[in-house]
């Protein structure tokens, strides 16, 4: 994260995202697939073995026109794209502009195997010597009736790693020369992590 200045004077905490290029890999049609969908790639993958490399030399085949486009590190399908694009074509932080809406997917930081009280926020037991209880769950089960554990119960484990979408961020900057768009406040995900950048539904502007 960090922050710019409007022209105002006012401090806007923004998140930096490096959105694109990113290539068109293939389309989905209603009338093949059943739904329209556009795939993108992302990045570079070092050694991509040769079914997956097969897929990036068959745009060739499509579009003998199109750039050479090496093995994304990602590849995304993209339902409801707005926009009239090719196999082949770019997608870049061009499609956004500063004032528009969009919702920002991503997956949360992985936390691994972890207890309630770091999971769900419980107080724990006091830290005096001898209570035996600082940061345990306590009871989890029943009376006789129903005389077991019922679901849902808050206990330990996975926490973290879950897709979340933040919705109604503002794009406050975008900058096309180096492909980065500035959003106002924080998105899923740790820092290198690959996000889904759409427009927010009733926004201004068409989104990717």
């Amino acid at each position: 994260m960090s922050q710019l200045f409007r022209e105002t004077g006012e401090v806007v905490p923004v998140t930096v995202i490096e959105a694109g290029p990113c290539p068109v890999i293939d389309i989905r049609t209603k009338e093949k697939h059943g739904y329209r969908a556009v795939v993108l790639g992302f990045g570079v993958k070092k050694s991509p073995n040769k079914p997956y490399a097969g897929i990036f030399q068959r745009i060739k085949k499509i579009r003998p026109d199109a750039p050479d486009i090496p093995p994304t590190q990602v590849l995304r399908e993209i339902r409801d794209f707005n926009g009239d694009v090719k196999i082949g074509d770019f997608v870049d932080v061009s499609i956004f502009k500063p004032g528009m809406k969009v919702d920002v997917t991503g997956y949360t930081k992985g936390r691994g195997f972890a207890g309630v009280m770091k999971r769900h926020g419980f107080a724990g037991g006091p830290d005096s010597h001898g209570s035996k209880f600082h940061r345990r769950p306590g009871s989890i089960g029943t009376s006789k009736t129903p005389g077991r554990v019922l679901k849902g119960k808050r206990m330990p484990g996975r926490y973290g790693c879950d897709k979340q979408t933040v919705l109604g961020l503002e794009v406050v900057k975008v900058d096309k020369e180096r492909n980065l768009l500035f959003v106002k406040g924080s998105v899923p995900g740790p820092r290198g992590g690959y996000l889904i950048i759409r427009s927010h539904k009733g926004g201004e502007g068409d989104g990717g």
